[in-house]
């Protein structure tokens, strides 16, 4: 199950597990892209909103109706905010943020820890992003803030889930998604360019790698990283002889 699995890099994750052979479920609250990635995938897909911890429990009814149990479960939907300093940004902006990348997170690791408890084991991932690490990137305070807060929650978790079920945390890096590059201005644009094309990666090409290890690497408090302190070195030492293309341009 994926939460946020009808776009970006949850859809590119469903794709990459779709094609791995395992059967996989998504939600998002698009009702057109939820038809899409159902048939495009050919994937249970539900609207569901992870704001709403009886919707997802719905959609864990929903997959184990069809499936009949659920060993995977990750949240991954998440939103960001414009990139503004905290006390600029829209209250209504703020609250959403945080409703969907703590509220959410939490609503669907209860569900799917509860039911995995009842089933007899199974694996929730929660996804890392800007800010998990403590880095601080101005004008985006409330979404790192989100993120700090997603990876302390599984941290502790992973000290109190039931026997059988474990959790872990899924670092995918730059993702060149909407996610990413939304709300630049021109002038942002051409600073933050450089410094993507370095250390940003394609969703087709994190994706199966992610994959894979959602699968293989399914334990108690396991942290999976797709862009590790010795591969931003290399890239760094490296960029100087090549260029790995501007994220910005489709």
């Amino acid at each position: 199950m994926i939460t946020g699995g009808t776009r970006g890099l949850g859809f590119g994750l469903a794709r990459a597990l779709v094609e791995q052979g395992h059967r996989v479920a998504v939600c998002g609250t698009g009702a057109d892209r939820v038809s899409t990635a159902a048939a495009a995938l050919g994937v249970l897909a539900r609207v569901a909103d992870v704001t709403s911890r009886d919707q997802l429990q719905s959609l864990w009814d929903a997959a184990v109706d069809r499936y009949g149990r659920v060993d995977i479960w990750i949240n991954n939907a998440g939103v960001s905010h414009a990139r503004e300093p905290v006390w600029r940004l829209p209250a209504e902006q703020a609250r959403r943020v945080v409703d969907v990348n703590v509220l959410g997170v939490i609503n669907g690791s209860s569900v799917a820890i509860g039911g995995m408890a009842a089933q007899g084991g199974g694996h929730v991932w929660n996804m890392e992003g800007l800010g998990s690490d403590g880095r601080i990137v101005r004008g985006l305070g409330v979404y790192g803030a989100t993120k700090r807060a997603s990876t302390y929650l599984t941290d502790a978790l992973a000290k109190e889930v039931p026997g059988g079920v474990t959790v872990g945390l899924l670092s995918p890096g730059l993702v060149v998604t909407d996610l990413l590059t939304h709300g630049y201005s021109a002038a942002e644009r051409e600073r933050a360019a450089r410094m993507m094309s370095i250390l940003a990666d394609r969703v087709e090409t994190v994706a199966p790698w992610l994959a894979d290890k959602v699968i293989s690497r399914a334990r108690n408090g396991a942290h999976v990283r797709w862009l590790t302190p010795a591969k931003i070195a290399f890239r760094f030492a490296t960029a100087p002889f090549g260029r790995r293309g501007d994220v910005f341009t489709p």
